[in-house]
């Protein structure tokens, strides 16, 4: 059955405290999800951020954003008061995300809620690090050194703790107990939270796509304690980036500066870190979007050190060896992974792609700058094994973009959809339609394409820093009529899933106190015979 979905990432809802989070406001999303026909909430990676605050660039692939632990919930709990949050500053401006006070009043919440909790009966800071699984803990640990030092990167460490010493991280691990137990209590209300907002989703009949990079930070716990398997050389630098050559839209291609896998080594270890990469991410999403897929089978290595991306080259990746190996892992004909196969692709990605069985990705603003043979329109769609997008989170919001390309792309996507030149404001909803009516199994549009937003709201913009993935959608944006005519379009194209019902909140029982109680015996006729 063809299905139909929304984008939208966990910091851009709406909500107390700054940023989006697992609270309530991840429920009623999904309760829009699941009343307008929808089946799909897709998210952005939800790994803890770091300087930039791109998703894409995380401390660690196996661990969880602080900043979408919900603060409410630990109020819930106890282990913070309203008082306290209220002398915090999360930021003024319901509509953006402000990082910087983020990151000081997040971490305050965070670390007096910890304190709260190992005041608790049976708390336990050893136990808690137990119970933690390991990749998770390499990340506390080394988050906890990077406090120590300051804040400094992994490759400036002192030398034992910079090349994973097992002796020095013991020896820091005993010394630092504490700091480590902050960074595994917030990861335990992190997994905690997400598991309550996912299996919410699950029982009113909703998908979440989760998504991942295919490269990990530099600065990151994954590159620092299994440098083995990337491109290192023994004094802690990377010998080859990660980027993309030059092109029509860059004349020195993108130095993205990620290290390299050492692809040999993978294979050695039967691709071992990637099937527990994978399957920590199916253990938080039903499916999941591999970011730059073209790179499993060839990928762009930069020296390291260039400033620019001119002098790298292709060299091959994988290839089907590590899908072969994730296959045979989790024992399934079929793996829930989209692959983004945008930007050039060469017949041996294709045939990469065909192997897999993972549906690829239209997205119509690619759609309508090359003429009639653009495989991104609709009439050269050759399988229904796609995902069609209005846009992505890198593209600006339908709206803006449709007010800001050329005229002459504009009146040809006028011709297209058979609409006269001063319908202009129906083109977002027209676009949306337009993809609604394609072969692809699946549909997925942002949210701020529904609500018609302008380039306010575009989530990312590649190349810039500064005003990136700090959108966040308004209190009750979706209005009764959007919700309608969201339903209604999702509906006329044959993709409405009506969702399981939502379920009746928990009556909770009275408890009665013994006062209560002797009140009600006293009364009763019994005691009147006495």
């Amino acid at each position: 059955m063809k299905k139909a979905g929304l984008l939208l990432p966990v910091f851009s809802l709406p909500g107390k405290y700054g940023i989006g989070s697992l609270g309530k406001e991840a429920m009623d999303f999904i309760d829009l999800l699941a009343d307008t026909g929808n089946k799909i909430w897709q998210v952005l990676p939800m790994g803890p951020t770091g300087f930039g605050d791109s998703p894409y660039q995380a401390f660690s692939a196996f661990a969880g954003n602080p900043y979408f632990v919900n603060l409410e919930k630990l109020t819930e709990e106890g282990l913070l008061t309203e008082e306290f949050l209220a002398d915090l500053d999360f930021g003024e401006d319901p509509g953006r995300v402000d990082y910087g006070k983020q990151y000081v009043s997040r971490n305050l919440a965070l670390r007096e809620a910890y304190r709260n909790f190992k005041k608790l009966e049976g708390s336990s800071v050893s136990e808690l690090l137990k119970e933690t699984p390991e990749e998770t803990l390499e990340y506390c640990r080394f988050m906890a050194i990077k406090q120590a030092e300051q804040g400094e990167h992994w490759n400036r460490w002192p030398e034992k703790l910079r090349d994973h010493d097992k002796a020095a991280v013991e020896a820091f691990t005993g010394e630092h107990e504490d700091e480590i137990g902050f960074h595994a209590f917030v990861q335990m209300e992190f997994r905690k939270q997400w598991q309550e907002v996912h299996d919410y989703a699950r029982v009113r009949g909703i998908e979440i796509l989760g998504d991942i990079p295919i490269y990990c930070a530099a600065d990151s716990s994954d590159v620092w304690a299994h440098r083995e398997l990337f491109q290192y050389d023994k004094d802690g630098d990377p010998t080859g980036v990660a980027g993309v050559p030059p092109d029509a839209f860059s004349a020195t291609g993108q130095l993205w500066g990620n290290p390299l896998y050492d692809w040999q080594q993978h294979a050695v270890t039967g691709f071992q870190w990637w099937i527990d990469r994978i399957g920590y991410c199916f253990d938080l999403y039903d499916a999941l979007r591999v970011d730059h897929f073209r790179g499993f089978e060839a990928y762009y290595s930069i020296p390291y050190g260039d400033e620019t991306a001119e002098n790298g080259k292709w060299v091959k990746g994988p290839g089907m060896a590590l899908f072969r190996a994730l296959y045979e892992h989790f024992g399934t004909k079929k793996l829930p992974i989209v692959a983004e196969d945008l930007g050039v692709i060469t017949d041996e990605v294709r045939e990469l792609m065909e192997e897999t069985g993972f549906p690829g990705m239209k997205v119509l603003q690619f759609a309508w700058d090359a003429g009639a043979g653009n495989t991104y329109l609709p009439h050269n769609f050759t399988t229904t094994n796609c995902i069609c997008y209005t846009g992505t989170h890198d593209n600006d919001t339908l709206r803006h973009w449709f007010e800001t390309i050329p005229d002459w792309e504009r009146n040809y996507i006028y011709q297209y959809t058979s609409r006269s030149g001063n319908d202009w404001y129906a083109m977002p909803e027209l676009l949306i339609k337009r993809a609604m009516g394609t072969i692809a199994d699946t549909v997925i549009i942002p949210a701020a394409d529904y609500l018609g937003l302008e380039g306010e709201a575009r989530i990312n913009q590649p190349g810039t820093s500064g005003a990136n993935w700090q959108w966040r959608m308004q209190e009750d944006a979706f209005t009764e009529h959007e919700k309608q005519v969201m339903a209604e379009i999702v509906g006329v194209y044959g993709r409405y899933q009506k969702a399981n019902p939502k379920p009746e909140p928990a009556k909770e029982k009275e408890a009665e106190t013994e006062a209560e109680v002797e009140a009600e015996a006293q009364a009763s006729p019994e005691a009147e015979k006495e």
